[in-house]
């Protein structure tokens, strides 16, 4: 019993890291371009006991001829669902939405003095003022610049008007003049099951010397494609139906474990009266 026990209080354990997965899930359903995460279970160490000991009585036996007993199940990994979501209409300029699948914007960020590469779908852009206010740099909503073919996109003060293209390419109007600004380094992650989450709705990427891959096995520029719509942002693409579903699942086998070990302590309680 105390075998069963420790199993159900295990499970119980990983099972709350899927509901507050769940729970991130929903809370997240209108953050832009977020991606759902979804939670994979692998068992834990098991030993199996035969309980047959007649050679003959196998045969022709179509269910196992033993008994698995297992130490519960552990939350394997966690995973992101990349496709994309639906597109919204903004009427922004600086509102720029992924089109295809597995594209990513660049975004550099810097923690304890070391900047870092990360991506995200997040395209709701803006400018901030730069060089004692002679230029403007654009960023994402948390003032991190936004990376494009060149590094940082940094454009001269005085412009009339800003756009973006499709193909990312931002363009400026200076008086009866239009001039290229920068384009946007959009890129495509071959192998997106690679990123790690950051938070703040972005990904990174991990040693990936140390996993045998090079950059460009992983990342690659899509360049020529019909990129972005601009004056649109990218829903999150969390179905709330789906989590509401696995949310009920989850909760009934989180109780079904608690009511074991309720159980298994009440059986306890029983023997050892019997042995008084």
């Amino acid at each position: 019993m105390s075998r069963t026990m420790i199993q159900a209080a295990v499970t119980m354990n990983q099972l709350q890291q899927k509901l507050d997965l769940i729970g991130n899930n929903m809370a997240n359903s209108q953050t832009t371009g977020y991606k759902t995460r979804q939670a994979e279970f692998s068992s834990l160490l098991f030993q199996q006991i035969d309980n047959m000991t007649d050679p003959a009585g196998a045969e022709g036996r179509l269910t196992p001829d033993g008994i698995r007993i297992g130490s519960g199940a552990k939350l394997g990994s966690i995973n992101a669902d990349f496709t994309t979501g639906t597109i919204k209409e903004t009427g922004r300029v600086l509102d720029v939405a992924l089109l295809s699948d597995n594209h990513f914007y660049q975004v550099q960020v810097t923690e304890n003095g070391i900047p870092e590469t990360r991506y995200t779908r997040d395209g709701a852009f803006y400018l901030s003022p730069v060089n004692n206010n002679e230029a403007v740099m654009l960023t994402d909503g948390d003032g991190n610049p936004v990376l494009g073919e060149n590094g940082r996109i940094v454009i001269p003060e005085g412009f009339d008007a800003i756009s973006i293209d499709e193909t990312g390419q931002i363009n400026v109007q200076r008086g009866n003049q239009m001039e290229n600004a920068g384009t946007l380094g959009v890129v495509e992650v071959i192998r997106p099951r690679l990123l790690e989450a950051t938070g703040d709705n972005s990904f990174r990427l991990p040693d990936l010397a140390g996993l045998g891959f090079a950059m460009g096995e992983v990342v690659q520029d899509p360049a020529g494609q019909t990129l972005v719509k601009s004056g649109a942002l990218e829903n999150s693409n969390v179905d709330i139906s789906k989590q509401m579903t696995d949310l009920i699942s989850t909760q009934r086998a989180y109780q079904f474990n608690s009511r074991t070990i309720s159980m298994g302590d009440q059986m306890f309680g029983l023997i050892n009266q019997l042995r008084s």
